[in-house]
């Protein structure tokens, strides 16, 4: 028999129940106010009195009213069926309802429970199994969804009987089992488990000892993250936050993208509700939203409901981990999770910690990122759930209490800063305050080794040694002048800018750079090539010293030209033994004359590279980077060239030096090109020149 109670108080959405029963922590129960049944959870019992909180809005409740507990906690259904679903935080299909705000008291089912699936046996009768045993399996979508017996089965089952294979709903029977005592259980595809609860069905749990790829070069480069690792993106307001995460999702290694929108505001949700479903995914080529879960929890949306979006989303994600898959939940922002949670202690007058937050605040956090990991499974396969938050600190103070609770748990910090994003190096990743505690793993070392290069972690170290040398150069100079300072000085500075423009900038909104994370996805275990990075920051090392300040610009035309020839790495991997010239110049015609690289020129007067009569290779996106004309010829306009103006684009007939040239946002941009006759006679153009 239910429990039952009435209401004794109200503050805001805090509910005094006055049960007449026994009450559970965290059991789910239901105010009725007129026709309508409102939602709550236990989050406090004192004797006869329940405190709950309650998931819609309480005005016009009153002393009196009647209360019903369920006797559970609140469940996430698991089913075929979760993929590419919008969901609120109670795991209710948004889809399914009308109206642009959600009605208080609303309520709809998570999956089609009249949809058939095709199921495929794995098991047969007389076999023993487990709680999260694969039972079976159904196609959804792309994956290989796996009908597991229910996760709060405890102890060994025998399969009593299967069905053949077929088409059944998800509330069939498919599977009956017999457990010691005899007793038969009927097994359907769905089940449901607590949110709050972690899903244990694995045998081992093991450390981290391999890379989730990310698709964004910041991260993987300087800062991986493992798969089954944690990590946070704390930054201020307007520093590129959500857009980072989106690109995570569009381009990270894994099987299944649990995006949780937790308290954002709705414009940035809609936005996913509208793009996703129209991008491709490139790993797999289908739709980016079938590999996709969506939980949204905007910030009018009730306050408690932002605490079980983030549960619910983790609770999808072992559910699938289980399934031998790779899951990476994305949230954001768990800064408001943490808001919600203040607001209810403080409701309850509970004692404040720093800056009103729960005083065991560290002690959630850490234990909701302790449910991410890398997990085997009973039937010797592996399974992951990584996890990537988001921080939103009032001003940018990373040392706010969401923050410091954060970093004791996650071992990722992706620091944004606000100068990067204001000069426009996005992502805005601060390559010297992150850090990634998994370059210290002795299996990760090992993975790097094996999968990538032998001593990578050192290259990497070596060159977050040059980021850290080029800005204390930078702050030299802009302290005491292009002058006052030696002339070393500005060779550090752009060498640092060289691996800020190659590697950590990255445009998420164009397909060539967004995709091109060379150094990583496209180099084979097998190949002899360095990866790109080992590549360009042995390039860095051995670059003859600039004695003379006249060389400063030339020096400085090399590096800001670089990096606009995206694939010139590959060039310097197929070419590891370049001789140097004395001229940084020569240089860039050393390391892309021999693969016979070189950019054509289309009727808008943007370059594309082409590879001589062998066929056209993939078009090269620019990284972001502005070259004026007026800062590359600061010292004089070489002879021969011409000065392009703001006329149409073009290339000059003669003379040795010309320029790309394009207006955006007003101002002019070009790209330093030489003229370079081809054995064809046609004439073609090169970076470099002089």
């Amino acid at each position: 028999m239910k429990t039952t109670g009435t209401v004794s108080g109200i503050i805001a959405n805090i509910v005094i129940v006055r049960a007449d029963g026994p009450v559970s922590q965290n059991e789910i129960c239901y105010v009725i106010l007129g026709e309508t049944r409102m939602m709550a959870e236990v989050i406090k019992v004192i004797g006869q009195d329940a405190y709950v909180q309650v998931f819609d809005s309480t005005r016009g409740l009153k002393a009196g009213d009647r209360v019903e507990f369920e006797g559970h906690m609140l469940e996430a259904t698991l089913a075929p069926g979760i993929l590419s679903r919008n969901y609120d935080g109670l795991q209710n299909d948004l889809e399914k309802m009308d109206g642009l705000f959600i009605e208080r008291g609303s309520h709809t089912e998570p999956l089609d429970f009249e949809k058939l699936w095709e199921f495929t046996p794995l098991v047969e009768a007389g076999e023993r199994v487990t709680a999260g045993s694969w039972l079976g399996e159904v196609p959804e979508l792309w994956i290989s969804h796996k009908i597991m017996l229910p996760f709060a089965m405890e102890g060994d089952y025998v399969v009593k009987s299967v069905v053949a294979k077929g088409e059944y709903k998800i509330d069939e029977v498919i599977a009956v089992v017999a457990d010691t005592q005899g007793a038969e259980h009927a097994i359907t595809m769905v089940q449901k488990w607590p949110v709050k609860q972690a899903i244990k069905a694995y045998v081992e749990k093991p450390r981290p000892f391999r890379v989730m790829e990310t698709g964004v070069r910041a991260i993987d480069t300087f800062n991986p993250i493992a798969e089954g690792g944690t990590g946070f993106i704390p930054g201020p307001f307007g520093a590129g936050k959500t857009v980072l995460q989106h690109a995570i999702s569009k381009q990270a290694d894994a099987d299944v993208i649990i995006f949780v929108a937790c308290g954002e505001r709705a414009n940035e949700v809609v936005e996913i509700f509208a793009e996703f479903p129209h991008l491709t995914d490139p790993r797999t080529g289908h739709s980016l939203m079938e590999r996709t879960t969506i939980i949204c929890n905007t910030s009018n949306m009730p306050v408690a409901a932002r605490e079980a979006s983030v549960y619910t989303g983790m609770t999808l994600g072992e559910y699938y981990r289980a399934m031998g898959l790779k899951v990476l939940i994305l949230a954001d922002s768990t800064s408001r999770w943490a808001q919600a949670l203040r607001e209810m202690s403080n409701r309850l007058e509970e004692l404040p910690g720093q800056d009103a937050f729960p005083m065991d605040l560290p002690a959630i956090i850490s234990n909701f990122y302790s449910r991410a990991g890398l997990v085997k499974l009973g039937n010797g396969q592996m399974g992951s759930v990584t996890f990537l938050g988001t921080v939103s600190p009032a001003g940018g103070n990373l040392k706010e209490p969401v923050t410091e609770s954060t970093k004791k748990a996650a071992r990722c910090f992706y620091a944004l800063s606000q100068g990067r994003a204001d000069s426009k190096r996005y992502p805005a990743i601060d390559p010297l305050d992150s850090y990634s505690k998994y370059l210290e793993y002795p299996e990760i070392c090992e993975y790097f080794d094996q999968r990538i290069e032998p001593g990578w972690v050192d290259a990497v170290y070596r060159g977050k040694t040059l980021v850290q040398r080029g800005k204390e150069a930078a702050e030299q100079i802009n302290i005491l002048g292009d002058d006052g300072v030696p002339v070393e000085y500005h060779e550090r500075f752009w060498k640092s800018e060289l691996i800020d423009f190659v590697f950590l900038q990255q445009d998420a909104f164009d397909d060539t750079d967004a995709n091109r994370c060379p150094f990583l996805k496209n180099m084979l275990p097998t190949s002899e090539k360095p990866p790109i990075v080992v590549a360009v920051i042995d390039l860095i090392e051995t670059l003859p010293a600039i004695e003379e300040d006249d060389d400063i610009r030339k020096f400085r035309v090399f590096l800001r030209c670089f990096p606009l020839l995206s694939d010139i790495g590959e060039t310097i991997s197929s070419q590891p033994n370049l001789p140097l010239s004395d001229d940084p110049l020569e240089q860039v015609d050393q390391s892309v004359q021999p693969l016979g690289l070189v950019p054509g020129h289309d009727s808008s007067g943007m370059g594309k590279l082409r590879q001589g009569q062998e066929g056209v290779v993939p078009t090269i996106h620019p990284i972001e980077v502005n070259i004026f004309w007026a800062e590359i010829l600061s010292d004089g306009r070489p002879d021969g060239a011409q000065d392009c103006g703001s006329a149409r684009p073009g290339r000059p007939d003669n003379g040795e030096m010309g320029a790309v040239f394009d207006v955006e946002d007003g101002h002019p941009t070009a790209l330093l090109l030489r003229n370079v006759c081809q054995p064809d006679g046609d004439r073609h153009m090169v970076p470099g020149g002089r």
